[in-house]
């Protein structure tokens, strides 16, 4: 029982380190297979993140005005997931937007470099964030729920998509082997909060939007590139946040 409990807060702790900067303990046990199996609690992580967030929000409220906190928590974010997946989302608008072939989208995904496209995808991703969050009508419940179920949405993808790109320089070659039964029924098990912070007309509406993108991801991604790289998991996290809170404000939660 103890070697069990050992194991899956090493796997939990190994989803935490690879999608934040909080530091891992030191006894943490690093291998392909176990970042492998971590990706079970990438939800669980959404939810810590998002809850670390809203915090900062909750605390700079008292002494900033609502706009001001809203950036705080906006750079807090940055700094706790080191901007992981907007540097996914960037790479990806160069790569699709900047080249016509396969191969071609692929080499600029790899390139450090930011062109014309991913900026323009990150300016309209933060900035888009920043108004949403002033529009929503409960920050407390948004974001920690956006944080969560768009990390799940992305992870899902590497259970049915190929994955493609230089194993080398790839960000989700660890996890792109082989996800257990036991990986896919926590990732999606995590997610069970939101039944106890929306209602049920609510929860109908946002299941629906996120199978109908997750959809469009799949067909889009395996048209452009015939398959997913660790890139467009982390395009697809930011866009399914920004969907989510959309649609939250649009049914005024």
């Amino acid at each position: 029982m103890l070697r069990a409990i050992n194991r899956e807060a090493n796997l939990f702790f190994l989803a935490l380190g690879y999608f934040s900067r909080i530091p891992m303990p030191g006894w943490v046990n690093y291998t392909a297979e176990n970042l492998n199996h971590a990706s079970r609690y990438f939800t669980l992580v959404g939810w810590l993140l998002g809850c670390m967030v809203v915090a900062v929000f909750y605390v700079s409220s008292h002494f900033f005005s609502e706009v001001i906190s809203i950036w705080l928590c906006m750079f807090v974010s940055l700094l706790l997931t080191g901007a992981f997946h907007e540097d996914g989302l960037a790479d990806t608008a160069d790569g699709l937007g900047g080249a016509f072939t396969r191969e071609k989208k692929l080499t600029i995904m790899k390139d450090s470099r930011i062109g014309t496209y991913g900026a323009c995808a990150l300016v309209m991703a933060l900035g888009g964030k920043f108004i949403l969050l002033q529009e929503s009508n409960n920050l407390l419940i948004a974001i920690p729920i956006a944080y969560a179920l768009s990390r799940t949405l992305a992870c899902s993808l590497l259970f049915t998509m190929e994955i493609v790109s230089n194993p080398q320089t790839e960000k989700a070659k660890p996890q792109a082997k082989a996800q257990s039964r036991l990986d896919k029924f926590v990732l999606l098990f995590s997610c069970l909060p939101i039944v106890f912070l929306l209602s049920a007309k609510v929860l109908l509406f946002l299941l629906i939007m996120l199978m109908f993108l997750r959809c469009i991801f799949q067909y889009f991604f395996n048209k452009q590139l015939g398959g997913v790289t660790g890139d467009c998991l982390g395009a697809s996290q930011q866009i399914t946040e920004l969907c989510i809170y959309l649609l939250l404000i649009g049914l005024d939660i």
